[in-house]
This record gives structure tokens, sequence and C-alpha cells, in this order.
């Protein structure tokens, strides 16, 4: 099943996409992607009820903008540094454990909504990063069940203010959480298919697998329950590929008027303009 969400900010509405790659909208089942939903065995109930109602749900019209395909979480959970290749292009070591962060959940925005660069930022940077959503609450699970708590995977842009981040008494939440620094989509959905890809301008930056992941999906979702509760709908992102912009040499970043394309195989593809703020 691949979820989406669609409309204005602010009022977004679930669908699915049907296997003819339509926009389904599911008004009709009264609920949202959200803590309830997820928390709640919804995808299951979502599953038997569309059953016997699929084939009378309205198509999405194809000009209505994507949206997120999870409303606003509790937290976005973010993995630094989880593969080998592109820790080397950083300068940094691989770590011996999970380097976590946050991004602010007011980051999050729609697949093919605008990358907003903030005022005086010259070092706004691209990650292609798969993340995972949960689907059931996990404290203090074990790494062999930690899988039962996944709903399923989607594509993240982890945006990155480098100075922000890095640069004087930089922290990585600053350089993380900037409005728009979260496209997620266009969809939600179970694959094993994790080829990941960035393109900026066109050119391809970004090429990797999952399989060069420092810390594989079930470690980390245990991992990051022995210290906080995940609840249903959190979002954790578990890191990037080499090719980001501040790895090249000279470093390349992002200025409006840029087109980054991003996707993994199995999970769709986004696409977004950059733009300058504007007051």
């Amino acid at each position: 099943m691949k979820l989406i969400r669609f409309g204005n900010k602010g009022q977004e509405t679930p669908g699915y996409l049907d296997d003819s790659g339509n926009r389904r909208d599911l008004s009709a089942f009264g609920e949202d992607f959200n803590q309830e939903f997820f928390g709640s065995d919804g995808i299951q109930r979502l599953m038997e009820w569309l059953e016997s109602q699929q084939q009378s749900l309205p198509i999405v019209d194809n000009h209505i903008r994507w949206a997120p395909p999870v409303a606003v979480p509790s937290k976005i959970i973010c993995v630094g540094l989880n593969y080998s290749d592109h820790a080397k292009e950083a300068g940094m070591a691989i770590p011996e454990e999970p380097v976590l962060f946050f991004k602010a959940s007011s980051a999050l925005t729609g697949p093919y909504d605008h990358i907003v660069i903030p005022p005086n930022s010259e070092k706004t940077d691209w990650e292609v990063e798969l993340a995972l959503v949960i689907g059931k609450q996990a404290s203090y699970v074990e790494e062999q069940d930690a899988i039962s708590h996944v709903a399923g995977y989607t594509v993240l842009n982890d945006l990155s203010e480098r100075a922000y981040q890095l640069e004087g008494t930089g922290q990585w939440v600053k350089g993380k959480s900037c409005d728009t620094f979260a496209p997620l989509g266009p969809y939600l959905a179970t694959t094993d298919e994790l080829d990941l890809w960035l393109k900026v301008n066109d050119q391809f930056k970004q090429q990797g697998n999952t399989e060069k992941l420092v810390f594989k999906i079930p470690f980390l979702v245990s991992y990051i329950s022995q210290y906080m509760t995940l609840l249903p709908g959190d979002i954790i992102s578990t890191g990037t590929p080499p090719g980001v912009g501040m790895g090249f040499s000279p470093s390349q970043y992002l200025k409006a008027g840029d087109v980054v394309e991003l996707g993994i195989d199995g999970l769709g593809s986004s696409k977004q303009n950059v733009v300058n703020y504007e007051l």
C-alpha cells in the first residue's frame, strides 16, 4: 500500500496511490495519517475498509499539491554519518555508535514544495535519505522485534545549512531545522528496494544503497528506543550516502533557481525548486 496526503498547507487530506498510479481521496475513511492512526493499527484497518470501498473513491486532480505522506509527527530523529563513505567525504571518523540529532517538525514540507534558502545562508546543502515511520509505540525494544514497530518507508531530503550546523557555535539541530528543510514523500510504502539517488540541475550528485549503512534499521529503532519513546508517526531518517555539496572540492551549495530531484527505487521520487527567502 502507498499512502499519500494532498491539499493546501493546513488543509491536507489522506489518500493512496492505486495500482494504476492514480491518487485516490480517502476522506471518507475519516482519519488522517497521524499518531492516532498509526497507533491503532490504522494501516490494517484501512486495507480492510478498502476491500469494499476503493472502486468508489474519487481520483485526485493532478494539479492538487502533494503533501507530506505523514501528518506532523511528534519528532523527526536523524542519524548522522551512517554511510561509511559519507563519513569519509566529511572528514569524520566512522562512528562507533549512532550519531543522533533532531530536525524540527516545522521543517516538514511536501515532496514538490519549494526549498527556501534562509536569509544570509550561503551553504544550504542536499542529502537524500531513507526515512522510516514508526507504526507502533517503541520503548526499550529488542533488535529482533524492531521491524514490527515500523509502519513503512519514504524519501526525505535532509537539507542542511552547513554554516549554522558546523561553524562558530553551530549546532546540528540549527543547521537542519529551517523551514522547508524536510521535504518528505511522495508516499509511504513497504519495500525492499532501497537504492538512493539525487540530482541537482539534472546532474547526479548522490547514488548509494542501504547495504552501506553503518547501523541497520532494526538496530537503529532498538537503539533509539533505549533513550526515548518512539511514538506512532515519528520519523527516523537513516543517513545519506556520499555526494553532498560540502564533500566536493570546491564545495557546491544550492542557490535560487536550482532544481533538486531525489528518489529511492520502490519509494518514488520528489522534486524541489530552490528559492530565496522573502519577507
